[in-house]
């Protein structure tokens, strides 16, 4: 039994418990908010480019008027999830995924001013990627791709992003990092390559079929589009007069707010209740082991 037990552990068969997950997300929180300057920012350009990648391979299918919806929707949130697996399998700093951290703010682990200076880094370093990919995507004649289908289909896809009103914006920024969020989760259940990919998937690619707003994606279509207008790359027939740099603030700010919603509270928090505050998560805080008491606020998980 012992052998078999060993073997299995060698082998990695069996995905981490969700209580590991947790203890996991919460101790990579910390060192997150912690990290220096300029690799968590370097970090963070590289998974704004990922994501641009994962939305350069969706607008490839999107070109193909061919396809029936149901079908393009479903292919599209396949090959989208190439910037989610970029960024947990190549190791980025993502915005969405770093809403997260909230489980070890939550402990008093972390201060809210490291939280918000986080987000804030990642989030400025996440554009500056998705600007550069669009940049290098526009001079190399990307949006030529099929007869110039490529640049239709990042101009439709920008025009109804930027159609809702903001509170609709908002509700489409919490469902969409909901599922990235646990995209993320099951991810980290995943002890493999194989693992990881495929617990990412079904999630992420819901999400890109369901038409939700994340808020690093529209950084790469929604400049894109625009990019396209300033420089005369619009087919005939297609009203671009909604593609401003307005309306782009108009979809992202929104996103950005509901993504946090999404993912800091609709996972991190709820999973925080029941594996940190409601069955005492698998480790003592470190306030409670170096000071001998437990962390503002969650006295009654530090002492479990």
């Amino acid at each position: 039994m012992a052998d078999n037990n060993a073997t299995s552990q060698m082998f990695g068969s069996d995905a981490y418990s969700p209580a590991e997950i947790q203890d996991r997300v919460e101790k990579l929180g910390v060192k997150k908010a912690r990290s220096p300057f300029l690799p968590e920012f370097m970090l963070s350009v590289v998974a704004g480019g990922s994501i641009g990648l994962g939305g350069m391979f969706f607008l490839i299918v999107l070109a193909d008027p061919r396809l029936g919806f149901a079908l393009q929707r479903l292919l599209g949130g396949t090959v989208f999830t190439l910037g989610l697996a970029l960024v947990m399998i190549g190791g980025a700093e993502l915005f969405t995924g770093n809403c997260l951290i909230v489980m070890a703010w939550c402990n008093g682990q972390l201060r809210t001013a490291e939280v918000l200076h986080n987000w804030t880094l990642v989030w400025c370093g996440n554009l500056v990627g998705a600007l550069g990919l669009v940049f290098l995507l526009y001079v190399s004649h990307f949006v030529d791709l099929n007869k110039g289908e490529a640049g239709a289909a990042v101009l439709k896809l920008a025009i109804g992003k930027m159609a809702p009103d903001m509170v609709t914006i908002f509700f489409k920024g919490i469902l969409c990092n909901l599922l990235v969020c646990l995209g993320v989760w099951l991810a980290y259940a995943g002890r493999s390559v194989t693992d990881k990919m495929i617990g990412m998937w079904l999630p992420v690619s819901c999400f890109v079929a369901a038409g939700f707003e994340h808020c690093v994606a529209n950084m790469f279509f929604l400049p894109m589009a625009w990019v396209l207008v300033q420089t005369g790359h619009v087919p005939g027939g297609v009203d671009v007069s909604t593609v401003t740099l307005l309306n782009i603030a108009h979809n992202i700010l929104p996103a950005t707010l509901g993504n946090i919603v999404g993912g800091g509270g609709f996972v991190g928090f709820v999973y925080w209740v029941i594996y940190r505050k409601s069955l005492g998560g698998l480790t003592p805080l470190p306030l409670a082991e170096t000071e001998g008491k437990s962390a503002p606020g969650n006295t009654a998980a530090a002492g479990k």
